[in-house]
């Protein structure tokens, strides 16, 4: 039977509270892979920190651990000198992958293991932004309904087929909490103290952080901006979703009008109007963007891309590329290749830069 998010909600509140029963903080580890993302680690810690806050007690204590010894470096080049080595994950009820860009690159052998022993210990496994990605590597995610950044999800489900991958902001299913990047650690978070400790304490968190709604874990994580609402915008919504759900055969522009109960000529009026350009661009743009997903964020052939994406020439999808993001297929893939070890030794150099500066002024 097939499980609701409703159901997976209550699984994970029900463990939540019965792991907290004699009275003792939770313990929340958090693993910052190389280049994570700051702004998705700052929401879900700050969220712990303020739910102590409030409270006046020890609700929560946490363990941050560093995947890189050179120190951990995020996507914004700051260095946070974590302080701790991977024992303190130790007796963890919760630890969440801390990811962003480069996650490929960044999860090897050592991380995987890392996540399997902080699993066999009992621990509920999370992820923030990217970090999804490891537990999937690590197959910590294999049967499971998981989130992860929109930017990601077309290249992670095609090389993870056993893990149910969502356009939702977060997803709880079970000892897995995983949920995509900005903002959405803190709703994520806010649902787990909201599980712990109750509507009260999240109420009074989210007076303190100006968050004016508390997302709900089946919100799509990309939403249409109000600029944009107006007469017909559902029609629009509705031929742009359906547009993205046939990439690989694309549906011809009458037959997508028939099924959203439009003419030909409504639907070109409505892109025209809300996105200047006709629904054969649109989709075009559509189609090249998820490729250069693939590109960056998969190992995909090239050819493999071509097809998944529903060009039927190599030549047409290189010229159409090239005309969107000016260069070709196999230029972003050896860009990509590059910039992962050029960031990695900057990040290097800019660790040992600030451990200096820091012994001269002890």
């Amino acid at each position: 039977m097939q499980r609701t998010p409703q159901d997976m909600n209550s699984t994970a509140a029900q463990g939540a509270n019965e792991s907290r029963a004699d009275g003792t903080p939770t313990h929340v580890g958090f693993i910052l892979m190389p280049d994570y993302s700051m702004i998705a680690f700052a929401n879900a810690i700050e969220t712990l920190r303020m739910a102590n806050y409030i409270s006046r007690s020890t609700l929560y204590r946490w363990s941050v651990v560093s995947t890189d010894q050179a120190g951990a470096v995020a996507s914004n080049g700051l260095c946070m000198a974590s302080g701790c080595g991977a024992e303190a994950l130790s007796g963890c009820d919760m630890v969440f992958v801390c990811g962003g860009v480069n996650i490929r690159a960044n999860t090897d052998d050592k991380v995987r293991q890392l996540l399997h022993q902080c699993a066999a210990s009992g621990a509920a496994m999370g992820s923030l932004c990217t970090g999804s990605f490891a537990l999937a590597s690590a197959g910590l995610l294999d049967g499971y309904k998981c989130a992860i950044h929109w930017e990601n999800l077309a290249a992670i489900s095609e090389e993870f087929p056993r893990v149910q991958f969502s356009t939702e902001v977060f997803v709880l299913d079970r000892d897995r909490y995983t949920c995509s990047g900005g903002t959405a650690p803190l709703h994520l978070m806010l649902h787990l103290v909201r599980a712990h400790h109750g509507a009260k304490l999240v109420m009074d968190i989210s007076e303190q952080f100006i968050v004016e709604r508390l997302r709900a874990s089946n919100d799509r994580q990309r939403i249409p901006q109000p600029e944009c609402i107006g007469p017909g915008y559902q029609h629009l919504t509705e031929a742009a979703e359906i547009m993205a759900a046939n990439i690989e055969e694309p549906l011809p522009l009458a037959e997508l009008a028939a099924v959203i109960h439009v003419s030909l000529r409504q639907l070109e009026r409505l892109f025209h109007r809300y996105f200047s350009m006709n629904p054969a661009q649109y989709y075009m743009n559509l189609r090249l963007r998820r490729a250069q997903e693939l590109l960056t964020h998969s190992s995909m052939p090239i050819m493999q891309v071509t097809v998944a994406c529903g060009f039927q020439s190599a030549s047409h999808f290189c010229k159409a590329y090239r005309s969107l993001f000016g260069h070709s297929p196999s230029e972003e893939r050896r860009n990509q290749a590059v910039a992962p070890e050029a960031r990695n030794t900057t990040a290097r150099r800019r660790a040992s830069t600030r451990r200096f500066e820091a012994s001269a002024h002890a």
